[in-house]
């Protein structure tokens, strides 16, 4: 499996992908990857310029064993990257994507619904109705149209 690349934290949408790229690597091999130390501190080793001055500080007490302290805790320390590092406005943007997300003439339905799907994940507080409400108002009309044709 494919290592991280590095993050630097100079550009906010690379932290979604660099979680997920960890994430992929922990799920692939649990054991080497628990207790949660295990995995901030194997995300820590690709952290480079202002995200690993962010995180310096925190090395500087690795004896530290509370398990509310950030490098004891992988859901605390994801956290606190989405909010150092990522896009205050990213939930609004999807949003704003999602809303205006339209299937182009003659493309492919598997692109609108990668596309789809990822502005869907990024939004927490849909609800499923609202997400199947916008899915539908993205969708060619033809399609429409057979999906009427065949309840």
């Amino acid at each position: 499996m494919k290592e991280p690349e590095c993050f630097d934290g100079t550009q906010p949408f690379k932290v979604r992908s660099f979680i997920q790229s960890c994430q992929l690597i922990f799920h692939d091999d649990p054991e080497n990857f628990s207790p949660d130390r295990k995995k901030v501190l194997y995300s820590n080793s690709f952290l480079i310029g202002r995200a690993a001055n962010w995180i310096e500080p925190y090395l500087s007490n690795l004896t530290n064993q509370d398990p509310n302290y950030l490098l004891n805790s992988w859901n605390l320390f994801e956290s606190q990257l989405f909010n150092f590092f990522g896009d205050p406005n990213e939930v609004r943007k999807a949003e704003a994507q999602l809303d205006s997300l339209r299937m182009k003439e003659g493309g492919h339905d598997s692109l609108y619904i990668a596309n789809f799907r990822s502005l869907a994940s990024r939004i927490g507080d849909w609800g499923e109705r609202t997400l199947i409400h916008n899915f539908w108002k993205g969708l060619q009309s033809r399609i429409l149209d057979q999906l009427a044709s065949h309840p």
